[in-house]
């Protein structure tokens, strides 16, 4: 099997309904399968899929281990040349999949990319969670080719050239399955959120490139599992963030600029906890409370897939952008900031 499309569910019955049917159909004449695996559900979604959809291999799993430990269980059965991680509130336009195995073909130095991630509501901008593909800043503030904080930009064709970037959106990504398996798949800490980031970045170091793909496109209507006003989603950022710095920016700028930078990217935690108690939401600075207390927890059990695998990437266009400070730009350049970005990247 050249490309398996894996959709880790748990209770969205009524996404896979929808949008599981173009899916299938857009896979149909490629050497491809399309594969549900299920966290556990209790809305029936399992059963659902093999009544409705018999041609679609299921995998039960026992529990709803988050994205990172489902689909770490899920990979593992699953023998495919290409893995595909598709959201279940994806909705696909016809031929996405083709430019991907393509460009996977015929770009052996890439070990994964992604389409163009547009709004499903809005259908001619890009979507929150990835657009087309991001970056993070000096601090570990990710931000996207696309969307930079809170601001989303239309699709007017400026990034419709292939590119290079440290990561893509976990909603749709295609990766070799011989990298997940040396890289032992995601981080089983960060259970969901930045997860396909500190897998993009391992990527990165050692050596291979995380590419996004403009010719295919698919839609995210997003918030499936956790709404944005979520403070367990809170939590998760601030957590999975810190863990993402720790794994990942020693390897990239040395040990000491990486405490350094850590330490000032706790301050600033901390800063946005008392934003948040003298704005009245004691929920969200408990969640940043709550996420640096386990961040703790978890350092001590910390993984060492990057250990002996990095090669490092001292130069070029993701390292580049870890000299920026995403908010104090945002906010002084406002609307403009997508041209500044822009014209960043095409000078570096």
């Amino acid at each position: 099997m050249k490309t398996a499309v894996v959709i880790l569910n748990w209770n969205t019955k009524d996404y896979l309904s929808r949008f599981l049917p173009p899916l299938l159909q857009s896979c149909s004449g490629t050497d491809s399968c399309v594969i549900v695996a299920d966290s556990a559900s209790t809305d029936g979604s399992i059963e659902f899929v093999r009544t409705e959809f018999p041609q679609v291999r299921t995998i039960a799993l026992d529990c709803n281990y988050g994205f990172t430990g489902g689909y770490n269980r899920a990979l593992t059965q699953v023998e495919a040349e290409y893995y595909v991680l598709i959201n279940s509130d994806i909705e696909v336009s016809e031929g996405w999949l083709e430019p991907l195995v393509r460009w996977m073909d015929e770009n052996p130095g890439c070990g994964a990319c992604s389409p163009k991630l547009h709004s499903w509501q809005d259908r001619d901008s890009f979507e929150y969670a990835g657009a087309c593909g991001g970056y993070i800043d000096r601090f570990g503030y990710p931000f996207c080719r696309g969307r930079v904080l809170g601001r989303v930009e239309k699709d007017c064709g400026q990034y419709d050239s292939p590119a290079s970037v440290l990561w893509t959106s976990g909603a749709c990504l295609m990766t070799r399955s011989s990298l997940w398996k040396s890289l032992g798949g995601l981080d089983d800490r960060f259970f969901a959120h930045m997860e396909e980031i500190d897998y993009c970045w391992r990527l990165n170091l050692m050596g291979y490139k995380v590419n996004v793909v403009p010719e295919s496109v698919v839609y995210h209507l997003g918030g499936g599992t956790l709404p944005q006003n979520s403070p367990w989603k809170l939590q998760l950022n601030y957590r999975n963030n810190l863990l993402l710095l720790d794994n990942n920016l020693a390897a990239t700028i040395g040990k000491r600029r990486a405490s350094v930078r850590i330490f000032i990217r706790k301050l600033l935690d901390g800063g946005s906890a008392i934003v948040y108690l003298l704005s009245g939401k004691k929920d969200y600075f408990n969640a940043v409370l709550n996420a640096h207390r386990n961040y703790r927890r978890l350092r001590s059990g910390k993984s060492q897939r990057t250990s002996g695998n990095s090669c490092g990437f001292g130069s070029g266009k993701a390292l580049s952008f870890l000299g920026l400070c995403i908010l104090p730009l945002a906010f002084l350049k406002k609307d403009k900031i997508f041209v500044y970005l822009k014209r960043y990247e095409d000078n570096h």
